[in-house]
């Protein structure tokens, strides 16, 4: 039986770019916010950590700073997926080794390989590197998804422990817990997915929400874990919009401008990614508005 490396809110955090690198002094000031608001966990150079553009150099120091900042107070799970098998286990190596808590591990995106190519990619990984991995399914990302039984089977594997599910898709999930068992945990992948899946046993949520609301999140998933889903649909019901709204442009860009709404450090997007247009712009601020928020 495998134990959850975390349980509750985990906050897939933004990346605070500026024009010529990283602004650790806009980060650390995120990170101490969502421990003052129970967070459990981050996860940093996720995709709402826009990823794909952290160069090399930055990646390792990105990682360092977190873990430093975090240490005894949030677990810090890194992002180190792709499509390069190579790449994700050097980048695995580097989180183990300047003390992350787990890493993340996102399907392989564009050579969209087999079911038995996704067992033996993520197996890979996890045979040459001692730290808990995560598996990401997120197919409206990334165009390949992890059936059942490819779960089952990575399921048995010592390191990995668990998976952020963010197909949405309810029957491969409740098949997939009723074959994996206690061998594989799952955490919600979606803010507006996390009490159905907590009502089937996942353990919490990687939530892109709790970059601005993260108490919300956090209560949300203590209510799911106390057994209280009457409470939980109430205040889930209070924010479903909102949810929603951070995701009418591709993820992250409605986040960062709803943190920069709220006066919060939250960075540039760097290229391909652009501002939210401004029709978008007055949809996310209403819908703040009318979930409480002050903007």
């Amino acid at each position: 039986m495998k134990k959850p490396l975390f349980q509750g809110s985990c906050t897939a955090i933004v990346t605070p770019f500026t024009e010529t690198g990283i602004d650790y002094e806009r980060l650390q000031r995120n990170l101490d916010q969502q421990y003052e608001n129970a967070t459990a966990a981050v996860v940093v150079n996720g995709t709402t950590g826009e990823n794909p553009t952290v160069t090399a150099d930055e990646f390792e120091e990105l990682i360092r700073f977190t873990v430093r900042v975090c240490q005894n107070r949030m677990k810090v799970i890194v992002g180190i997926g792709g499509n390069n098998t190579l790449h994700a286990l050097h980048k695995a190596q580097t989180a183990r080794a300047v003390g992350a808590d787990g890493v993340l591990m996102v399907t392989p995106y564009y050579n969209k390989t087999s079911q038995k190519g996704l067992v033996e990619h993520f197996s890979y990984v996890a045979d040459r590197v001692d730290i808990p991995l995560i598996l990401y399914n997120v197919p409206s990302r990334t165009g390949i998804g992890i059936q059942p039984e490819t779960y089952r089977i990575l399921s048995e594997h010592p390191n990995i422990v668990g998976v952020k599910e963010a197909s949405g898709n309810f029957s491969l999930i409740a098949e997939t817990m009723s074959l994996s068992g206690d061998d594989l945990i799952f955490w919600s992948g979606n803010d507006d997915n996390t009490v159905a899946m907590m009502a089937l046993g996942a353990q919490g949520v990687i939530s892109v929400a709790s970059n601005i609301v993260p108490a919300v999140v956090s209560k949300l998933c203590s209510l799911c874990l106390a057994g209280d889903y009457p409470a939980a649909a109430e205040l889930y019901r209070k924010y479903t919009a909102l949810f929603s709204a951070l995701f009418i442009e591709t993820n992250p860009i409605p986040v960062k401008a709803a943190m920069k709404l709220l006066g919060m450090d939250s960075g540039i997007l760097r290229l391909p990614l652009t501002e939210i247009s401004e029709e978008h712009l007055l949809t996310l601020r209403k819908t703040m508005r009318e979930a409480g928020l002050n903007v």
